[in-house]
Formats: C-alpha cells, sequence, structure tokens
C-alpha cells in the first residue's frame, strides 16, 4: 500500500511538469535531422488544394486524409520548414501525456498516472514518432482520448442510462428560472419567480446553471465517439482499435449478464443500447471514407514494400516500445530487461483484484499486435509505426508495477533509474540515428548541374524529397532541370513506384538520347530496380564520371563519351 505517498493535491502539478518536460524532449534538435522519403511526402501532399489532395490520397497512398488536412492548415500559417512541419506532431505527441496521466488516475490512483506519464514523457520510441511529419502522434493522441473517454465510462454507473438523458435534463433545467428570494421590509426572506426581460444580465439570471458534473456523462459518450471516429481518419489500421475495444466491452457485458449476473468489477459495462447507439455515430461517420479504405487495401494488397514479420521482428519491436535497448554489454542489457520485467510482474500483481481492468489493458495491446500479423499472412503490414497507440496499455502496467511499490524513496530510485535508461536511449537516437539525407543528394547535383540536364529516379517517389531540397539550389542558380521518374513519372503517370522491367529499357535509351548529361539519383532499388537495369543501361549508353553516396542513396553523373 502507499498510505504515506498522497499526490492528490500535488500530481496535478506534477503531470504539467512531466509535460513540459516531455514537449522539451520532443522538440529538442527538432531540425537537425533531414526530411525522410515519407516526411517530404506529407508536405508535397499537404501543399496541394484540398480537392487535388483528396485524390492524390486515394490514388497513390495507404492513408486516410485527416493529418494531411491538419498538415495543411498548419503550413498555410506557420510555412513547410522542418521545424514547423515537425512541430505539428510534437504537439500531439505531447498532448498524449496528460492524458495518459488522467487515465491512469481514472483506473486506480494518481501516482500510476503520473509514473505512466513520465514513461510515456521520456520514451524513445514516442519521442522518435513526435518528431516525424506523419501521422503517428496523432493517431496515439486521438487513440488516448478515446481510450480515456471509454475508461470514464467504464467506471460510471451512469453510463446504463440512455446517451443524451443528461444534456436533455441540462437544458430542462437550463431553461427553468431559478427562484429568487427577496428580503421584505419585515426582515424575512421571500420566495419570488425571476421575470423576464431583454437585458442581458437579466437572461443571464432567469437560466439555472448546472455543474458541469451533471452532463460529464455524456460528454464522456460525445469523447467516446469523436475521437474513436478521429483514430479511424488518422490511420487505416485504427480499426483494429475498434475492433479491440468491442472485443472487450462485448465480452464484459457477457460476462456481467450471463456468466455472473450481479459481479461487481473494477469495469462495469454501459448498456448494449448505448453501445450500438455510440457505434452507429461512428459508422455513420466512417462511411464516407469506407470505399477509399477498400481501394487503398485492396492496392495494399496487391504490392507493398513492408517484409514478411518474425517472430524475432515481433520481439524487437515490444523491446523499442519500452526501451530501444541501446548498444550495451550483453550482460548490462540483459539486466535491464530483467529490471523492467520486475516493474511489469509487479504490474500484474498490482490488477489481482482489478482482473477486467487488466484484461483491457491486454486487449488493447494484443488485438492490433495480433491482427496485422494475421493480415499480414496474405500481405505484410506489420509496421511498429502503425502500433504506436498501444504503447500505451504497456506504459499503463509498467506504471502500475512502480505504483505497487510501498515507500516513497524507493518509488523515487526505481523510476528514476528506468527513466535514465530510456534518457540514454534518447541520447543515442539525437546522437547517432541518421535519418535520409536529401539535402546531400541535391546539393551534389546542384553543384555539377547545367542548365537543361536531365535528371533520372528509379523510384518515382524519391523525385519528391529530391525537389524539396533542389528547389532553393535552382532558385539561387536559375537552374532548368529536367526531372523524370523510371519507368513512369509519378507526376505525370500517377503510378507509385513501378518496378523496372526489361521491356521498359528501349524507353528509357529513348529519354537520355537527346541529352549529353544526365544524372541518375539511384534510392530504394531493392523495391523498384531489383535487377539494377537503370545504372546498367545507362553505363551502356554513357559514361559514368562521378558517384556520390548520401545516406538513402547515390547520386550518379554520367556523360557522353
Amino acid at each position: 500500500m502507499n498510505d504515506d505517498i498522497d499526490l492528490e493535491d500535488a500530481a496535478p502539478w506534477i503531470a504539467l511538469f512531466i509535460t513540459i518536460a516531455g514537449f522539451i524532449m520532443r522538440v529538442l534538435l527538432l531540425e537537425s535531422k533531414g526530411l525522410w522519403l515519407d516526411e517530404t511526402f506529407s508536405i508535397w501532399m499537404a501543399n496541394l488544394k484540398v480537392g487535388e489532395m483528396l485524390q492524390w490520397v486515394v490514388k497513390i497512398d495507404q492513408h486516410p486524409p485527416l493529418y494531411y488536412f491538419l498538415l495543411h492548415g498548419w503550413i498555410g500559417i506557420f510555412g513547410d520548414s522542418p521545424y514547423y512541419v515537425r512541430l505539428l506532431s510534437v504537439l500531439f505527441g505531447t498532448g498524449a501525456i496528460p492524458i495518459v496521466y488522467l487515465i491512469g488516475k481514472r483506473m486506480s490512483s494518481p501516482l500510476m498516472g503520473v509514473v505512466a506519464a513520465a514513461f510515456l514523457a521520456f520514451s524513445p520510441f514516442n519521442i522518435y514518432y513526435s518528431q516525424e511529419a506523419r501521422m503517428y502522434s496523432l493517431l496515439l493522441f486521438n487513440a488516448s482520448m478515446a481510450i480515456y473517454a471509454l475508461v470514464r465510462l467504464l467506471t460510471d454507473p451512469r453510463a446504463l442510462k440512455p446517451i443524451g438523458s443528461q444534456f436533455r435534463e441540462y437544458i430542462r433545467v437550463w431553461h427553468t428560472a431559478p427562484p429568487i428570494p427577496i428580503l421584505h421590509n419585515d426582515g424575512q426572506f421571500y420566495i419570488v419567480e425571476s421575470k423576464r426581460s431583454n437585458r442581458l444580465t437579466d437572461w443571464i439570471n432567469r437560466h439555472h446553471w448546472l455543474p458541469m458534473q451533471e452532463i460529464e456523462t455524456d460528454l464522456a459518450w460525445v469523447g467516446f465517439i469523436l475521437f474513436s471516429i478521429l483514430t479511424l481518419y488518422s490511420h487505416n489500421t485504427a480499426v483494429f482499435f475498434v475492433v479491440a475495444v468491442n472485443v472487450f466491452v462485448l465480452g464484459l457485458m457477457l460476462f456481467q449478464r450471463k456468466i455472473k449476473p450481479g459481479a461487481m468489477a473494477a469495469f462495469q459495462a454501459p448498456s448494449f443500447l448505448n453501445w450500438g447507439k455510440a457505434h452507429l455515430w461512428i459508422l455513420v461517420f466512417w462511411l464516407p471514407w469506407i470505399f477509399s479504405f477498400i481501394k487503398q487495401a485492396g492496392s495494399v494488397f496487391k504490392r507493398f514494400w513492408i517484409p514478411a514479420p518474425t517472430w524475432e521482428a515481433v520481439l524487437d519491436l515490444i523491446k523499442t516500445m519500452v526501451n530501444p535497448s541501446a548498444q550495451l554489454p550483453k550482460n548490462l542489457s540483459m539486466g535491464i530487461w530483467i529490471f523492467f520485467g520486475i516493474i511489469f510482474c509487479l504490474g500484474l500483481i498490482h490488477f489481482r483484484k482489478k482482473i477486467s481492468q487488466f484484461v483491457f489493458l491486454a486487449i488493447l495491446f494484443a488485438t492490433p499486435l495480433l491482427g496485422e500479423l494475421l493480415v499480414s499472412i496474405w500481405r505484410p503490414i506489420f509496421s511498429g509505426r502503425t502500433l504506436i497507440w498501444i504503447t500505451l496499455p504497456l506504459l499503463l502496467v509498467l506504471g502500475a508495477g512502480i505504483s505497487k511499490l510501498k515507500f516513497r524513496f524507493l518509488i523515487i530510485i526505481v523510476l528514476g533509474s528506468l527513466l535514465t535508461i530510456n534518457l540514454f536511449s534518447v541520447s543515442d537516437y539525437f546522437r547517432f540515428y541518421q535519418k535520409e539525407d536529401w539535402n546531400t543528394a541535391a546539393r551534389t547535383v546542384a553543384g555539377l548541374a547545367e542548365d537543361d540536364d536531365l535528371i533520372l529516379f528509379n523510384s518515382n517517389f524519391v523525385e519528391i524529397p529530391f525537389n524539396y531540397y533542389i528547389e532553393s539550389y535552382e532558385t539561387k542558380q536559375y537552374l532548368r532541370l529536367e526531372k523524370v521518374g523510371l519507368p513512369l513519372d509519378l507526376i505525370d503517370d500517377g503510378v507509385l513506384e513501378p518496378v523496372m522491367a526489361e521491356a521498359d529499357i528501349p524507353a528509357l535509351i529513348s529519354k537520355v538520347s537527346g541529352y549529353e548529361r544526365v544524372f541518375l539519383v539511384y534510392s530504394h532499388d531493392s523495391y523498384t530496380d531489383p535487377d539494377g537495369l537503370i545504372p546498367q543501361t545507362l553505363a551502356s549508353q554513357m559514361r559514368l564520371v562521378r558517384s556520390t553516396d548520401f545516406k538513402g542513396g547515390t547520386v550518379q553523373f554520367y556523360e557522353r563519351p
């Protein structure tokens, strides 16, 4: 027990401090690393008009449009520099920190909430994706909000009442003028009804304002519906979020009504009618996207770049979500994982009397993980970034483990040690991890190029990051460059990363026939040119003058003999 630890008053301030610290960790060195392929694709997409954006999203992307819409508005205000486009992700990643505190507090105690928030604030995995101009921190934020709203409903007996009943009562009372006591000359108070008036003060006075607690259950329903919809519009794999919450809630309903009727659990299921109404609203607002979702899923099924998952990859992902475990001696690394394992086991002990809460966290964690693995039997889609939100139940269990410790000084020492381990991993990320270096590729071409030179891309997708960085050089040096993706151009043909085949060689020879100087930006070739046909063909027609490697690929410069 933690009777000597009273965080009720201090916890909100501690959570605020942790949130600020988490923001600093996420904004630190934000523009020190170059934008990689997917980040520049986000910028390219967000710079389009909304109508064009929707067309391209459905045509060549595998994600819903919500993040691109938000980034479109963000760029319109702050511009598309690396710092500001990533700052949007920072804000979403930071916003999830106080939410996980509220989840932990609602489920158990302020201490569990504070510890879980601290783990999230200093999580290397989450810091990394909060510094990326992609939709993953948005997915984390929306899922965390939906989970918090659901936890409130599962811990509120009023969730059995019809949705909207609190709102209706609030409005009814609001329209009812409260009685106003008036002091009479004889010294007695008499109650009279307020009179209607057109004046603003009288308008306010004649309404009965109830505290917000009177409608908090309906607000939780609205929050769950709204953020479930936003989660679905954040990433297509969020369908597993909907599956997970339904597996738990419907299972809890069955358990409480059929298996053990009347049994009191840490979580109480809402009414089936309310649950059905909530999901009807979710479905109604997701319907406009569902046909595009099916089309995108079909294109992924036909061809996708993600390799088939292995059990080793799954284990590595789970370890990365807790701590990437920097390059350390084997014995020390093993000691760290034993340390985390002990805390995790304490978390399991914490939930021994709250089995429904543990099952809730376990289903939230396992359902999307197993869902992606099952789909990967047909077409690999297993990717850690798409599962970012399942770090929440994992960190909540760790938070429960820390809160199981009995003494204040022990909690501080253990939590401080685990966070220090995380900070070492974060430090390694800042110091050593490098993203694709498209600025070097653009600078190399700009230093050698002349007007009307031809630049070829074996992956037409990488023309987007190259253009992002070459634009400033073209403006400063007044360069006019011809750029073409192979075997088809993305912008002109609308085909994303087609594979180069021998049948495309004559077209390539025809394209370079009128040029004395040609650059080849060669990247992601294992996916688009696995046989190396493009550099082989160019070498047969021209002389390779220079080859410059950069993080993510190679720039090759060819001239006529």
